[in-house]
C-alpha cells in the first residue's frame, strides 16, 4: 500500500493523520506542485482528475481524500473512528461530506488569493472570508451542542478532516470570528497522536 501526494497538501495530510491514528505505516511518494506532475499519463491513469492524493493498495486504486480515510478505517476495523452502526456512521460521514463540499468551497477563493497568491477580485476574496467565517460558525454551534467532538462524545474521522480545515482557518491571514467552541475543540484534538505532525505543523 502507498499514498501518492505531497505532504503540503491538506488533503494528503487528512490521510497521513488517519494512518497515524490507525498505527499504519503508509509509504508516500511526492506528487503534485513542486514534485512529479499529476498530469503525467501514468498518474492520470490512476486519477483522471489529476488531483492528490491517490491510494494504491495492490491492484486497488482510490482517490478522494475522505473516501481514502474511510477505506483505511474500514480496512483496519477501526470502528472508533468510523462506527459500524448505521446512524452513527452516517452522522460521521455527513460532517465529512460537509467538510469536503460546503466548508472547503467557502474558503477556496480567499485561501488561493491570500495564501497561494492567485489573482482574485477583492470583493470576491471578502465574500469568501465572510462565507468561511459563516461556515466555521456552523461548526462552532455543533461543537457547542456536543461539548466534545464533531458528532458527540467520541473522536471520529469527522474530527480528522474538520480539524485540518479548522487549523487552516486559524492560520489564514484573515479577520476571524470569535469561536470559543472551535478553539476548545482544537485544544482537545491536540491530544490525539499525529496532531502536531500533520495538523499543527505550520503548513497552510
Amino acid at each position: 500500500m502507498k499514498l501518492l501526494g505531497r505532504l503540503t497538501s491538506l488533503n494528503v495530510r487528512k490521510v497521513t493523520w488517519t494512518a497515524a491514528l490507525l498505527g499504519l505505516d503508509l509509504p508516500r511518494e511526492d506528487w503534485g506542485t513542486g514534485f512529479q506532475s499529476t498530469q503525467q499519463p501514468e498518474y492520470l491513469a490512476l486519477n483522471p482528475n489529476g488531483l492528490i492524493p491517490v491510494l494504491v493498495d495492490g491492484d486497488f486504486v482510490l482517490w478522494e481524500s475522505n473516501s481514502i480515510c474511510r477505506y483505511l478505517a474500514a480496512k483496519l476495523g477501526a470502528t472508533a473512528l468510523l462506527p459500524a452502526e448505521p446512524q452513527a456512521r452516517a452522522r460521521v460521514e455527513q460532517w465529512m461530506d460537509w467538510q469536503a463540499g460546503e466548508l472547503n468551497n467557502s474558503w477556496r477563493v480567499a485561501f488561493m488569493a491570500l495564501v497561494r497568491g492567485q489573482p482574485a477580485a477583492p470583493e470576491a476574496v471578502q465574500a469568501s472570508v465572510v462565507g468561511w467565517n459563516r461556515h466555521m460558525a456552523m461548526l462552532d454551534a455543533q461543537l457547542a451542542r456536543t461539548g466534545a467532538f464533531a458528532t458527540g462524545d467520541a473522536f471520529t474521522l469527522a474530527d480528522v478532516v474538520l480539524g485540518l480545515s479548522a487549523q487552516r482557518w486559524l492560520n489564514a491571514p484573515i479577520e476571524r470570528a470569535s469561536l470559543p467552541a472551535v478553539s476548545a475543540w482544537l485544544q482537545r484534538l491536540g491530544a490525539q497522536p499525529g496532531f502536531s505532525t500533520y495538523v499543527d505543523n505550520g503548513m497552510p
